[in-house]
């Protein structure tokens, strides 16, 4: 590695490589998340990846890239519904906490309980 040159090409060498080997990992966990795809059309696509890789991906991702990317979609669809849940979840939780605490204020002012009840109630709203 004397030349600027030898540097370049091996740096393009390397970042192909590094991209064939994410679209390698993005087709087999595409196979695994394909739930119509059978086990054996599943073997038969891993067997082709390690005879002959690159023919193999390039033919993958004509033939079912279509799907790929709709299987993505669901699946980026399905964790963004299952994170918004879990904010208004959390969300709601905390809400709750707030409602528990003003309303145990309220029954404070109103002289129906002690401060020592107000303090549990707070802290089981907080809890």
């Amino acid at each position: 590695m004397d030349s600027f040159m030898d540097w370049f090409w091996l740096m393009i060498w390397w970042f192909f490589f590094f991209m064939y080997l994410m679209i390698l990992f993005r087709i087999l966990a595409d196979l695994f998340r394909d739930h119509e795809l059978s086990g054996w059309w599943k073997a038969l696509w891993i067997v082709a990846l390690v005879l002959v890789p690159f023919l193999t991906a390039l033919i993958y991702v004509i033939a079912r890239g279509r799907g790929m990317a709709e299987r993505q979609m669901q699946d980026v669809s399905q964790a963004k519904a299952q994170t918004d849940a879990y904010i208004r979840g959390v969300a709601k939780s905390e809400s709750s906490a707030a409602t528990q605490i003003s309303d145990a204020k309220a029954l404070l002012d109103a002289g129906v309980i002690d401060e020592n009840e107000f303090a549990t109630l707070k802290a089981k709203a907080l809890a």
